[in-house]
């Protein structure tokens, strides 16, 4: 009987946690470059003590992970907003470190600095800040991320690739931080960086909301079952104590 409460409850703690990241990625649905975040969850089993030892399976907490999923790119027509073409990030440091991003809406400062929208820094391949003229003609950037301004190569916009599966920590919405350590893409035809475009969240709303009203039943049913179970449990110890 125990073992059905701790099996409900690993199941509310995982419903939680499925709750929060939907929760999350509503929020985002119209950030610029944002990638929905997954939890996936295993079972665990575990051996009870009676004589059958009889298996109980349980629900781990579960692991996130960022949907891969390409967010729908939309012409803007301005030459310093950008959008990676194919699995990849843009690279910008800040003062949690480097931090990739689909967010390719840059500017350029003053000084001729291409920066984030937040100002952090843009990074090229070889992880240095970007350095524009600032006094120049609006720059040309190619496929593979190449700027031209004036008619003469002033440097190249990074693209970086990262295994997110080891783990991550968002950052400021849009961003995250790769446990490992991210790579410049140098030669590959599947990925790019398109100038003029801008990438939109790849949260698909409707699919959140559906999910987010199954999860509020089930943690709903859930909480009537342990509910039951527990005044269950609490009858079985008066009769057994011989309370009426």
């Amino acid at each position: 009987m125990q073992s059905g409460i701790y099996v409900g409850i690993s199941s509310q703690i995982a419903l939680e946690r499925r709750l929060t990241t939907i929760a999350d990625n509503i929020a985002n649905m119209n950030t610029a470059g944002f990638r929905a975040t997954e939890v996936k969850f295993d079972e665990v089993l575990s051996k009870t003590g009676n004589d059958i030892n009889a298996k109980i399976a349980f629900v781990s907490q579960g692991n996130d992970y960022l949907s891969t999923r390409a967010g729908e790119v939309q012409q803007s027509g301005n030459p310093l907003d950008f959008a990676v073409k194919g699995d990849a990030w843009f690279a910008i440091d800040t003062p949690a470190g480097q931090v990739l991003t689909r967010d390719g809406r840059f500017s350029m400062t003053e000084t001729g600095d291409l920066v984030s929208t937040q100002g952090y820094p843009v990074l090229d391949a070889g992880g240095a800040p970007i350095q524009l003229n600032a006094n120049g003609g609006p720059p040309t950037v190619g496929l593979d991320g190449r700027i031209t301004q004036d008619g003469r190569i002033v440097g190249s916009i990074g693209v970086f690739s990262a295994d997110l599966t080891k783990g991550f920590l968002r950052f400021e919405n849009s961003g995250v931080i790769a446990t490992d350590t991210p790579q410049p893409v140098t030669d590959s035809s599947e990925v790019g960086v398109m100038q003029g475009f801008v990438e939109s969240s790849n949260v698909n709303a409707l699919s959140e909301m559906t999910q987010l009203i199954q999860v509020n039943r089930a943690f709903e049913g859930i909480s009537s079952l342990l509910s039951s179970s527990e005044n269950t449990f609490t009858s079985a110890i008066k009769t057994l104590g011989g309370s009426q």
